[in-house]
């Protein structure tokens, strides 16, 4: 299927027998086909969690769910015979989530100079108004791997009691569908997923609290819905899962980053002065090594500390008055909310100082073993998600590496180097998690590249550039 899509472009052109006056045909408007290979987009559904919605800030808005990156894919498609791309938009640009007029899900974030902080006004978009489908874009904000396949993920009655969920509950298109399911019912020629994500990344921005998908129960999953979307005879692109101790919402904070003077370390030290002996204590008994003793003794000095955390992977004390407290590594890592009150006084009481005398509690901190579990549990996921697109003969598009790049070396596109850094390095929006309208684009154009490569099409002939989208949206849009 072919289109002819209009851009300006430098010519050569070798006329036989005469000379051409090059410099009169710079500029000249050129057409090119847009081809699109051996896919067929006439009808591409997207489906997946929240970045597939278009979910940046901290929230669902309209204006991100217009830059969502499959909403900027389709419109790159429409030059090869894509159809029309359907979203199931939110009510207003605040964001956030109402059920009978009580909110369940906050307002977007925006910088205000210092930090991010809440839009003005309040959310209107509410849950139990259901929306009329079908929509390309079944992209739902939370959503694991098992629950694109679980009748009734949109059911008001199963949101009642916990076993639904809200986004999905919008658009259903009834109280026992299914996400593959509406998926399947559109006869979708070109399918895009990106699922997975929530299995691993709920487990890390939780500091390890919540728990992680076993690759049992991912396999089932994800095969399941692979070979229910290969079986439509539906062609399509899979993403991988990045590594999501990568991302910014984990890798902001310092684990040094408690200022003290010599007056506070040394108050500071007294205090835990009984618990360091009694670890000195233990050691010289055999409870705990030696080696143990060390890494759990909590000494503050003048300048720079690191927090003091709690860690349940420590041997348990708490039978002889001891608790499971260290000062947190380089190898740990602080959530981006923990900023907002480190090395805040308790009551206002001078030696209280959370994350310093009050220790960080386990759901602050993925810890150096944490960290080690959410990568075995990606590196899992993510060798049946490349075993599975290489069997059905989907494109690929290698989420897991595109992250590495940008939080390492940055990622060059258009006239921009994309990096992992909060705020300003252009990826991640302000929940640290979600990526910016820029990122999104980004996305879109990667994910263009690798479906041109697979398929033989020449959708990076469209004109994209990154430079087009935002990395903020203020306040009042």
């Amino acid at each position: 299927m072919k289109l002819k899509y209009l851009f300006l472009s430098f010519v050569l052109i070798a006329f036989t027998g005469c000379d051409a006056d090059l410099d009169s045909m710079e500029g000249m408007p050129v057409f090119v086909d847009i081809d699109s290979g051996d896919a067929d987009f006439e009808r591409f559904v997207a489906i997946g969690a929240s970045v597939t919605a278009g979910y940046t800030d901290n929230a669902l808005f309209q204006a991100g769910q217009m830059n969502s990156y499959p909403n900027i894919m389709a419109g790159v498609m429409a030059h090869a015979n894509g159809g029309e791309f359907t979203q199931p938009y939110a009510n207003d640009n605040v964001g956030g989530l109402l059920l009978f007029g009580n909110q369940i899900a906050g307002p977007r974030l925006f910088f205000n100079g210092a930090g991010p902080a809440p839009v003005s006004g309040t959310p209107t978009t509410e849950v139990s108004d259901i929306m009329s489908g079908p929509f390309s874009n079944l992209g739902v904000p939370g959503a694991q791997a098992l629950h694109l396949l679980a009748p009734g993920y949109g059911s008001m009655a199963g949101l009642m009691i916990g076993q639904a969920n809200p986004y999905y509950v919008r658009m259903a298109s009834s109280d026992g569908a299914s996400v593959i399911g509406d998926a399947l019912m559109q006869a979708p020629t070109f399918v895009s997923v990106f699922s997975g994500g929530n299995d691993a990344l709920g487990f890390a921005v939780s500091g390890g609290t919540s728990a992680l998908t076993t690759p049992a129960a991912f396999d089932f999953a994800f095969g399941t819905t692979m070979a229910m979307l290969a079986s439509s005879g539906a062609g399509g692109i899979v993403s991988n899962i990045p590594d999501v101790t990568t991302i910014a919402y984990l890798n902001t904070v310092p684990y040094n980053s408690i200022p003290l003077d010599a007056g506070t370390a040394q108050m500071l030290n007294g205090g835990f002065a009984p618990y360091n002996g009694g670890l000195q204590l233990l050691a010289m008994m055999g409870m705990i090594s030696a080696s143990e003793a060390a890494s759990r003794t909590i000494v503050f000095a003048a300048g720079q500390n690191a927090v003091t955390i709690e860690d349940d992977d420590l041997t348990d004390l708490s039978a002889l008055g001891l608790p499971n407290y260290r000062m947190a590594t380089a190898d740990d890592k602080i959530v981006l909310t923990a900023m907002t009150f480190l090395g805040t006084t308790v009551g206002g009481n001078p030696t209280l100082i959370n994350g310093v005398s009050v220790p960080l509690a386990d759901n602050w901190v993925l810890t150096a073993s944490e960290v080690a579990e959410a990568q075995a549990a990606v590196s899992s996921f993510n060798g049946t998600i490349q075993g599975l697109t290489s069997q059905y003969g989907w494109a690929l598009f290698d989420a897991y590496a595109t992250l590495n790049q940008v939080v390492g070396p940055g990622l060059p596109m258009d006239d921009f180097v994309m990096t992992g850094d909060f705020v300003m390095g252009g990826l991640f929006s302000l929940d640290g998690v979600h990526p910016t309208a820029r990122g999104n684009a980004a996305i879109a154009k990667l994910m263009l590249e690798a479906i041109d490569a697979h398929y033989g099409s020449n959708l990076s002939d469209v004109p994209l550039d990154i430079g087009d989208y935002p990395t903020n949206y203020p306040d009042g849009l």
